[in-house]
């Protein structure tokens, strides 16, 4: 299983396919919300049961560690570390990207609704390729293993600045949806 495909479903789990990356984080400036800590579990698009663990990893660093299966399934485990900035209405969560694919980093949206779910979105690729090509975002067309993605290098000030418009989000697509973990 894909680490993305975890949090990010995080494309990233998501990384099933194409993503939005950046050069350089989110800072680790600021703690995450207190209720992302914990247990999420999901069923994915086949129906296989998916098991994700949020934990401080540090100052301001969580560490994510996602299950397919069951918990006790340590062979298809996958761990990785992120930030969290929190900008406008919206969360955001950054996480290094391996170096296959391009050992960048990626930024995903979440929030934490009402019903206790953890709802986990994408950047939208075709989005922000319109914006490169429209000027408003500095960056480049990058070949990954499932379709091209996006290198982003303008400030993430600026794209944050965009995101955060109301009238932007529509680059926000979502990629998984967790419930809250029963205790067992």
């Amino acid at each position: 299983m894909n680490v993305w495909r975890a949090v990010v479903a995080l494309s990233f789990l998501l990384l099933g396919g194409c993503l939005v990356t950046f050069k350089d984080p989110i800072p680790a400036n600021e703690p995450a919300p207190i209720p992302l800590l914990g247990d999420w579990t999901r069923k994915d698009e086949w129906g296989e049961r998916q098991y994700l663990e949020i934990s401080r990893a540090g100052s301001n660093v969580y560490q994510a560690r996602s299950f397919e299966g069951s918990k006790d399934n340590l062979e298809g485990m996958e761990e990785f570390g992120f930030t969290v900035a929190h900008h406008g209405r919206r969360w955001y969560l950054s996480a290094g990207l391996p170096k296959k694919l391009g050992a960048n980093f990626a930024i995903a949206g979440f929030e934490l609704t009402a019903d206790n779910e953890l709802v986990v979105y994408n950047l939208d690729v075709e989005r922000f390729e319109e914006e490169m090509a429209e000027g408003r975002f500095q960056g480049e067309v990058v070949e990954m293993p499932e379709g091209d993605g996006v290198l982003i290098t303008s400030p993430l000030e600026v794209v944050f600045g965009w995101l955060d418009d109301p009238a932007n989000s529509d680059a926000f697509v979502e990629v998984a949806r967790y419930q809250r973990a029963e205790e067992e």
